[in-house]
């Protein structure tokens, strides 16, 4: 079938607001260049992030209903903890109000001072919260998933030998755990065998290190495998995430993303002390442990979405309508990540803007660019994300990758709005060479990407007014 139709009927409408040019030139500048600060209500069509973006389904809403929202002991919590424990299979269910949340009750627990943990890669807040406590957060991915044009079907593999080398080089005792985290969002959004998990599984038992998931795309990730992988092609995705997840002893999840909600995430682990302490933790900062900083109807909310999320319907439908962007991208000349990932598709900024250095941050040049000039809002994954400097010498570290997400929120939009990305960005590419690169003026010591600022370093072009010539800073 060539234009296979979404698998829901649409039941409530929300209104788009149009903008014009110059309001939206205005809403940049007072923004900083940073399209974090940008109003919501002023933007199209919204790919900043598909966190807590969902629209949720009429089972959802009903389930809002029947919120029990006793302090303690809601009967939401433990239908939340029947689904958490029969999808993931791990003994101890800790509810939080999201998943950074979920990471900085693990590791502030867990993670001591010169420790290290390692991951195929950490996304922004799971390094942070790492690097926050005096820890290093150690990418191990395959070289492969630096490629952009590389189309190996599973780029988001650690490298098992290195992670190896990495264990023999630090020490068993300095690791407490390590993290694989599926689908592998820093690189474009690409999944993990199974077979690299089995792998890696292997390796750290050898050492007595555990193993821990950072779950919040895992249903994608499944299917992938289900797709890609030899001996799972008959294999329901539900199946193959138990598979999956009993290789691990334990996961932390923004439901935000797969569990298709707009609010909420867990840990659920088999450690008993490591979840004694959790709990005291999550007490002082969350809430009692049967609600964790949720309502009771967003616990029931979130059990209804993590079973909605392992329907094959929906899943066939939500990775073929990220690719059927990618798709239109890669037919109009626009550089992308392939192969296309589970949740979004990646613009290879450098390859986009080859006249910009990254010490201009091509990829939030390119971002801001196409708010300005469509009211479409992305996110930058590249050197204000990722960028820093290198302690011994203070020279600027730049990321290998280069890019811009386009995050598509699950339920929200339909292929006629992606068919107008798409048109705006192939637009915006054969005018590329008028974008000029960006300084920063601005930044945070840690997630400097939420509230950075900068200004325009050239007088005219897409970017606007602006008269900044130097480097932008890295510190």
């Amino acid at each position: 079938m060539n234009y296979p139709f979404e698998p829901f009927r649409i039941k409530v409408v929300e209104p788009i607001k149009r903008t014009s040019r110059e309001e939206r030139d205005r809403l940049l500048r007072e923004a900083g260049y940073n399209l974090f600060h940008v109003p919501a209500e002023s933007v199209s069509i919204d790919l900043l992030t598909d966190s807590g973006t969902s629209a949720m389904s009429d089972s959802q809403w009903a389930g809002m209903m029947l919120g029990d929202e006793s302090y303690a002991g809601s009967k939401n919590f433990y239908h939340f903890e029947t689904v958490v424990r029969s999808l993931f299979g791990y003994r101890y269910v800790i509810p939080t109000h999201q998943g950074r949340a979920a990471e900085h009750l693990l590791f502030s627990t867990v993670v001591k001072p010169g420790m290290c943990v390692p991951n195929n890669i950490h996304f922004d807040t799971t390094r942070a919260n790492v690097e926050y406590q005096g820890a290093e957060a150690k990418d191990l991915v395959i070289s492969e998933a630096y490629d952009p044009h590389c189309e190996l079907p599973f780029k988001g593999n650690m490298d098992v030998a290195r992670l190896e080398e990495s264990i023999e080089q630090v020490g068993p005792s300095r690791i407490p755990f390590a993290m694989i985290t599926v689908t592998n969002n820093s690189a474009g959004g690409q999944p993990v065998s199974m077979a690299n998990i089995r792998a890696t599984r292997q390796v750290l038992n050898r050492y007595g290190i555990p193993l821990l998931f950072d779950a919040c795309r895992f249903a994608e990730n499944c299917f992938f495998i289900r797709e890609r992988e030899p001996g799972y092609a008959d294999i329901p995705v539900r199946d193959i995430a138990r598979e999956l997840f009993s290789l691990g002893d334990g996961c932390l999840m923004s439901a935000k993303k797969d569990g298709l909600v707009n609010i909420g995430g867990f840990l659920s682990l088999n450690h008993e002390r490591w979840t004694q302490a959790i709990t005291n933790m999550l007490i002082l900062v969350e809430g009692f442990p049967t609600y964790g900083g949720l309502a009771g109807r967003d616990l029931e909310a979130m059990a209804r979405g993590l079973e909605e999320v392992l329907d094959e319907e929906y899943l066939r439908y939500r990775i073929g309508q990220v690719r059927f962007l990618g798709g239109l991208l890669e037919e109009g000349g626009v550089p992308i990540v392939k192969p296309i990932g589970g949740h979004a598709v990646y613009v290879n900024a450098k390859e986009f803007l080859p006249h910009l250095h990254q010490s201009q941050f091509p990829a939030q040049a390119l971002a801001v660019a196409l708010y300005r000039e469509y009211g479409i809002r992305t996110v930058e994954i590249g050197t204000v994300m990722f960028g820093k400097r290198d302690p011994v010498t203070d020279e600027p570290i730049y990321p290998e990758l280069e890019l811009v997400r386009l995050a598509i929120p699950r339920r929200v939009y339909t292929n006629q709005h992606l068919a107008s990305v798409a048109e705006a960005i192939i637009d915006l590419h054969h005018r590329r060479d008028s974008i000029g690169g960006l300084v920063m003026t601005y930044e945070a010591p840690r997630l400097r990407h939420f509230t950075a600022k900068f200004e325009a370093e050239v007088s005219a072009g897409i970017l606007g007014p602006g008269a900044r010539l130097a480097a932008a800073p890295l510190s």
